[in-house]
């Protein structure tokens, strides 16, 4: 058998398994491997890190041996191609008929064998379906969707994330009433069954970490029963779950697990161990995926993009102008650039705003300058909750950028002397981090309705 055809073989065996061919980084791994080159060698051909060669060979390894139901690793995956190759065509041809397995050669004229991997594939994905089949939800946690406003791409980004780049850890960020938890909603509803186990945890309780995972483990260890009634099942460690099955777990309103009055994502003390379990989801090889949904992430992960598809983070933004008329409408209220830019398309603050317009008749629009911010009192609650969970240094600095009503850059920020500049620096990240204000280049700026919220303090 040649190179070409132990690749077509090895990418029909993935496509069966995930829905997507190999990519250019696997199908290197893959050619480097049956020309018996290291990782050290490939990734140098390949121009990327050792490490990430790694980590991709370990997911393809794992994929290969779940559909072969045998341990395939960098050092048999050639033998164990051949072997099943072997034994395919043995299906196809009578001793007699010569068959030259290594060199493909086909001796009977008038028999063609079937497309072998395509064969096999079919074959995987019909055994794949029956053993998906059985699913278990608990989604009893999860908020009812409601309206969902358009977030095809946040969307999509989400499920290449999770469904192709077989990510483990994600976290989905933004500033209050943006519609992270809408969004979340919309994405389980559209994937669960991709998952053997689907469950949705709300963290408003700050459960300890021990108090999560036997909720977790008795999800899971209840569901095995139901499949196998008649097995003494032993309860294992929560990794192990993972490792066995396709899981997605969503732990919603994250934030809960973290101090007040510190900088974005320390731990409340007690809850510490939560950062060794992220470490473990997202270093471990297994096959689950956890998303993380909250007004803060935890420290470790990483706030921009990087090289590593284990863990990600999307912060979510506003929505686009479309979706913006949509609320606006329900509330008898027409496009306004105004209140577009003013709101910034967060969902929850037009809403507010749509009902108290509402409640108080369309004509208050028209008395009020254009620029008029208006705070209703459910929508100042909501920004005093996020208000409290500062830092003494980030309300200074928060303090600071209220006085601007344009970006203000860094230079002058730093000369105010009033804040040490260790402190500002490290209190500028973790305002970023709650999307409390925005980056443009080197200058930040306060949101114009948290700009006027901070002014009535």
């Amino acid at each position: 058998m040649n190179l070409k055809e132990m690749l077509k073989i090895a990418d029909d065996i993935v496509f069966a398994k995930t829905g997507q061919h190999l990519d250019d980084l696997q199908e290197a791994i893959l050619r480097g491997t049956l020309q018996h080159e290291t990782y050290k060698e490939i990734a140098k051909d390949f121009d990327c890190s050792e490490s990430r060669v790694r980590e991709v060979g370990a997911e393809l390894w794992r994929i290969l041996s779940e559909q072969l139901g045998e341990d395939v690793s960098k050092s048999n995956f050639r033998s164990t191609i051949e072997r099943l190759q072997v034994s395919i065509f043995s299906k196809y041809f009578s001793p007699q008929e010569s068959v030259r397995i290594n060199c493909v050669n086909y001796c009977a004229e008038a028999r063609h064998p079937p497309d072998i991997p395509n064969s096999y594939a079919h074959n995987q994905k019909t055994a794949n379906s029956k053993q998906t089949k059985t699913s278990h939800h608990d989604l009893s946690e999860m908020p009812e969707l409601g309206a969902f406003y358009d977030r095809t791409l946040e969307l999509d980004t989400l499920k290449t994330w999770i469904l192709q780049q077989r990510s483990r850890l994600i976290a989905l960020t933004g500033i209050c009433g943006i519609g992270k938890t809408a969004l979340a909603v919309q994405l389980v509803q559209e994937i669960k069954d991709e998952f053997e186990y689907v469950i949705w945890c709300s963290l408003d309780a700050s459960p300890t970490l021990a108090e999560f995972e036997a909720k977790l483990i008795q999800f899971f260890s209840h569901s095995e029963k139901q499949d196998s009634p008649a097995t003494n099942q032993k309860l294992l460690p929560l990794i192990k779950y993972l490792q066995k099955h396709r899981c997605l777990v969503v732990l919603d309103n994250i934030h809960n697990l973290f101090s007040r009055g510190e900088l974005a994502g320390k731990y409340k003390p007690g809850y510490e161990e939560y950062r060794s379990l992220f470490k473990q989801i997202e270093t471990l090889s297994h096959q689950s995926c956890f998303l993380l949904i909250g007004w803060e992430q935890p420290r470790e992960f990483p706030q921009v993009k990087s090289q590593n598809n284990s863990i990600r983070t999307l912060q979510i933004k506003g929505l686009d102008i479309a979706a913006i008329g949509e609320i606006l409408r329900e509330y008898g209220l027409e496009e306004s650039e105004a209140l577009i830019h003013l709101y910034q398309g967060n969902p929850l603050w037009l809403k507010s705003v749509g009902n108290f317009i509402q409640e108080l008749g369309e004509c208050v629009t028209e008395l009020l300058p254009n620029d008029t911010i208006l705070l209703p009192e459910d929508l100042k609650d909501v920004l005093q909750q996020q208000f409290n969970r500062l830092s003494e240094i980030e309300k200074q600095v928060i303090f600071l950028l209220a006085k601007e009503s344009d970006a203000v850059n860094l230079a002058k920020l730093l000369e105010n002397g009033s804040i040490p500049p260790s402190d500002l620096l490290n209190s500028l990240q973790s305002l970023s981090r709650r999307c409390l204000i925005e980056q443009q280049a080197n200058c930040y700026i306060l949101p114009s309705v948290l700009r006027q919220y901070i002014k009535g303090l």
